[in-house]
């Protein structure tokens, strides 16, 4: 009996280290693929958005973070990639811009983000430059935080506490605004 359990236990466990390996994998092919797609060169009347909807790059440089953001908020996309949430502003705009991660992929650094960092989102467009103005824990039901502004402003939602083992209760929001060059008579 117990050389099946053995036997049982070390199938169960190869098969998750496959299925670890796999997403591991799909994760890497698919921001190489789709940076190569970001790095080529376009004509300049193409828009931000792709017919998949919009395709961007993510950074933050002071946590070391860059990622790709591809468009929705399904759960293949956010294995992947940080989503643009559905009915959010796209960079250059006026409006929020929503973006969503998982707190223990690609937005773990956001847990030692600070006030007046520079947040970067580089689209087909061109390169957005944000700072961040306020962070702030909520529950997931204040989904005020994604209301349109008339502003541009950028928003990043990830599950909290950081540490928690499970579904976390309550969402870490991000707020952060576009700066703008002073030669654009801006600010």
């Amino acid at each position: 009996m117990s050389r099946w359990i053995h036997r049982f236990l070390l199938s169960v466990g190869a098969g998750l280290l496959v299925y670890v390996a796999y997403v591991e994998i799909d994760r890497r092919l698919y921001q190489e693929t789709v940076n190569l797609h970001l790095l080529s060169p376009r004509p300049p009347t193409w828009p931000a958005t792709t017919p998949r909807g919009l395709e961007a790059r993510l950074e933050i440089p002071r946590l070391a973070l860059s990622v790709l953001v591809s468009e929705g908020t399904s759960a293949l996309t956010l294995r992947r990639a940080v989503g643009h949430i559905e009915g959010t502003a796209i960079p250059g705009t006026i409006g929020n811009i929503g973006l969503a991660g998982h707190r223990d992929t690609f937005f773990w650094p956001l847990r030692n983000i600070r006030l007046q960092d520079v947040i970067m989102l580089t689209t087909d467009e061109g390169m957005f430059e944000y700072r961040v103005v306020s962070k702030r824990i909520v529950p997931p039901t204040e989904v005020s935080v994604l209301a349109p502004d008339a502003g541009q402003v950028l928003t990043l939602v990830t599950c909290h506490p950081f540490y928690f083992v499970g579904m976390a209760p309550n969402r870490f929001i991000v707020r952060a605004e576009r700066l703008f060059i002073q030669d654009e008579g801006h600010r």
